[in-house]
């Protein structure tokens, strides 16, 4: 994620479903930067030194629960009251060192007043020698609690007291030998989960993981004739599937915590600390300059680019929305749909290649396939979903009758001779993963190959203090990742253990009554609903475990399965009635809120469509670049008139009867069969015929 001045992290706390971390001060902060520049170098280390798997996942939260509990608030207001360390009378502290300072300028407006004040903010940042630092942003320091500490005591003691003697324990695990020990710190380890997960992403996912290990227990009480009955688990069975192995808190989503996930958070704050966010602004800003739909454009280029360092679609609507924002309203657009564009470009960080989100690496997982796979299976999704964005803001802008707007920026050629260099790293993670080096090995070759190219620009050339911060960077993004995928190996343990994967297969499919087409429906609902009440990286590990199976065991393949759900849990984010990274945007514009909920709905709506394309018939495996590539060339562009016809349909330049017309040929051309194809070809003739007869009445000039 992107550095967010004081405003923009405000934005960010307030509608993402992750938790603000709390504002630490003096050692203690130095002290949890220092253990999470560890960490971070533990996890590179790890990638060229491989440790056995389920030391390597306990060893990981060992360091990383503790700092949950550090750096996150309780939420529990009397008992903060009463427990936490008051700050000294006026006492603040400045932003992380390194951090970025007040925001530059505008494109097109004037410089932003430092030491300007905002709601609950100092204007004056104050050293640690209690000396006033100019230009600093200030904020209140957070004491952790005496509770605090207590949890963090905890949680280090139950995850080291394994690896003391792990052979033993791991073998009293799977002898079912426990000792009440062993029971005891697994019991009090999913109790700090839960807490953890809490803290980081709100009550919900707690809720249903204890709803999850209440089944276990209790599930020999169900009626004998209940599908979802099963005999029942005692604590000590419980606490060996999920404590000794790597089928609960260690298993596959752990996995990802501990690899993939800190790995690329490590290289997107190196990316960032070396420059190349802005360039990234920059450039976008720069690629289009006179058209009426630049501004709308640039936008979105800004949004995918900076998709390669940020993995949240709310980050970086918000760190693009408080540049973009002022010149979209220049150039003319209302409130709603810019919001509409900004939050469209957001989320499309996390279905953007190289990096995509976390989710992505779990499918890898769960596949066993290179993440260069899944990387393929994601390339025509996404560029058919900004091919969709970039129809809808080109009609948008004759409708609203928007202009091109001056923007002082460098052309786009100087700045890509300048400042193109920061593409290689990039580049190069493709490259070196097509030369069969894991994507460990790729990204970590390509961080080091960020830093060096740091020193080709001055101003952002990395020394050991911005190493050592873009470390510690690096682990504090992924704790909320981490506590929940780590809470989610509970949903997942229990599954496993219950067979109730299988079983709530099963009723999906009656309930369909084994009809493909309504239970991809069903399963579309069921992921986006999910997606309202939890973070999209669990929300995907509970579909995947539970939908996944209804889908392939009607004959989707398993790529096309976990893809269809990955898409459906990354557009929860923009699925009314929360649409979280729609209420940020609508926050930054001053829109209405549920206005711009519909327009972020329309501009993504293609993102909604075709994965079902995939789904439902048999060439849609080649919109995952599955097939011989003269049949992945063909459908990508039968896909892409549908798109086309989608943008028509919901754009307001057409009248009633051609958008019904462009609606019917878009689903028929997503069938993706030829018979559909032809057909819908024939409507979407007849609705295009029809708008030029209409037009042409309108305007016989």
């Amino acid at each position: 994620m992107t550095e967010l001045n004081d405003r923009e992290a405000e934005l960010v706390s307030a509608h993402e479903q992750e938790r603000p971390a709390r504002q630490l001060g003096g050692a203690l902060r130095l002290g949890v930067w220092i253990v999470g520049g560890l960490l971070s170098v533990y996890s590179l280390v790890v990638v060229f030194r491989p440790i056995e798997a389920l030391e390597h996942r306990m060893t990981f939260l060992a360091v990383a629960l503790p700092l949950v509990f550090l750096c996150y608030r309780s939420g529990l207001a009397p008992m903060r009251r009463l427990l936490q360390r008051p700050p000294a009378e006026g006492r603040a502290t400045a932003s992380p060192p390194g951090e970025r300072l007040p925001r530059e300028s505008l494109p097109g407006e004037g410089p932003v007043q430092e030491g300007s004040s905002q709601e609950g903010l100092v204007p004056v940042g104050t050293a640690q020698d209690g000396s006033p630092q100019e230009g600093v942003a200030a904020r209140r320091v957070e004491w952790p609690s005496v509770a605090d500490w207590l949890l963090a005591a905890a949680s280090l003691a139950v995850l080291v007291y394994p690896l003391l003697d792990l052979d033993g324990f791991r073998d009293r695990g799977s002898g079912a030998a426990l000792s009440d020990l062993d029971i005891a710190a697994g019991l009090l380890l999913t109790a700090l989960l839960l807490e953890a997960v809490r803290r980081t992403v709100g009550w919900a996912l707690a809720i249903i993981c204890a709803i999850f290990l209440l089944y276990a227990y209790f599930g020999a009480y169900l009626p004998i004739d209940w599908t979802i009955g099963h005999r029942g688990f005692d604590l000590g069975q419980i606490v060996s599937q999920l404590y000794t192995g790597t089928e609960g808190f260690f298993g596959v989503p752990m996995q990802v915590a501990a690899s993939y996930i800190i790995l690329f958070t490590i290289y997107g704050a190196v990316l960032d600390y070396s420059g190349a966010s802005r360039f990234f602004i920059d450039l976008s800003f720069a690629a289009f300059r006179k058209s009426r739909a630049a501004p709308g454009r640039t936008v979105t280029l800004a949004g995918f680019l900076l998709g390669t360092v940020s993995g949240s679609g709310v980050a970086t609507t918000v760190s693009l929305g408080s540049v973009a924002w002022p010149v979209l309203r220049r150039a003319g657009y209302p409130r709603e749909p810019a919001g509409g564009i900004l939050a469209a470009g957001g989320i499309g960080a996390i279905l953007s290649p190289p990096t995509l989100g976390a989710a992505a690496f779990i499918i890898a997982e769960y596949l066993r396939v290179g993440y260069l796979e899944v990387l393929l299976y994601a390339t025509i999704p996404t560029l058919l979903y900004y091919l969709g964005i970039f129809l809808a803001i080109e009609i948008d802008s004759r409708r609203f009758g928007t202009h091109a707007v001056q923007v002082d920026a460098p052309r786009a050629g100087r700045l890509l001779l300048r400042f193109g260099y920061h593409f290689s790293s990039l580049i190069l993670i493709i490259v070196l993963m097509a030369m069969e080096r894991s994507a460990f090995q790729a990204v970590v070759i390509a961080t080091a190959v960020a830093f060096a190219l740091s020193f080709l620009d001055p101003e952002r050339r990395m020394g050991p203090r911005s190493v050592g911060q873009a470390l510690a960077k690096g682990t504090l993004e992924v704790l909320p990742v981490t506590a929940v995928c780590a809470a989610a190996g509970i949903i997942v343990g229990v599954i496993t253990q219950t067979g109730l994967g299988l079983n709530l297969s099963a009723i999906i499919v009656d309930a369909a009554a084994g009809n493909l087409i309504l239970t991809t429906l069903m399963a579309a609902i069921a992921v986006m609903l999910l997606g309202l009440a939890v973070p999209v990286t669990a929300s995907f590990i509970i579909a995947a475990v539970i939908i996944g199976p209804a889908l392939t065991t009607l004959g989707v393949t398993p790529a096309e399965a976990y893809m269809f759900v990955f898409y459906y849990a990354v557009l929860s984010e923009v699925s009314p009635p929360t649409a979280l990274s729609a209420v940020a945007a609508a926050a930054i514009t001053g829109g209405n809120t549920y206005k711009t909920m519909m327009m972020t709905w329309r501009y993504t709506l293609p993102a909604f469509l075709v994965p079902f394309a995939f789904v439902l018939t048999p060439n849609g495996q080649a919109l995952l670049g599955q097939g011989p590539i003269g049949t992945v060339l063909l459908m990508t562009a039968v896909s892409a008139l549908a798109v086309a016809a989608l943008a028509m349909a919901t754009g307001g330049l057409s009248g009633l009867p051609e958008r019904v017309l462009a609606a019917v040929a878009a689903v028929l051309l997503l069938f993706l069969e030829p018979v559909p194809i032809g057909s819908g070809l024939a409507v979407l003739a007849v609705a295009a015929a029809v708008h030029l007869v209409r037009r042409r009445r309108e305007d016989p000039a």
